[in-house]
């Protein structure tokens, strides 16, 4: 009974917030990665804007936007799972 009624209502905001959470890990890696010195991402990030290298500085930004949509993607997909009185409709227009 818990199951069925209570934990699918319970995991909505659960949903959401995982979904918005996959994006903030590139920040996380910056703050981590430069504060430590570890070389990675962030801390390549964090070089390439220092150093005015801006095809670099665009790919980070890419990746982090692809994160963000990917993230909410996710979510939206994880939605339906989760609640099933959210459909994915095709195409309204």
């Amino acid at each position: 009974m818990i199951f069925k009624h209570a934990m699918r209502n319970a995991l909505i905001p659960v949903v959401t917030l995982l979904g918005l959470y996959l994006p903030f890990l590139v920040g996380g890696a910056v703050l981590i990665e430069t504060i430590f010195a570890w070389p990675g991402m962030g801390r390549l990030m964090v070089q390439a804007i220092f150093q005015r290298d801006y095809p670099i500085v665009l790919a980070a930004a890419f990746v982090i936007a692809i994160m963000v949509i990917l993230g909410n993607l996710l979510a939206d997909i994880m939605y339906s799972v989760v609640d099933p009185r959210v459909r994915v409709e095709e195409g309204e227009t």
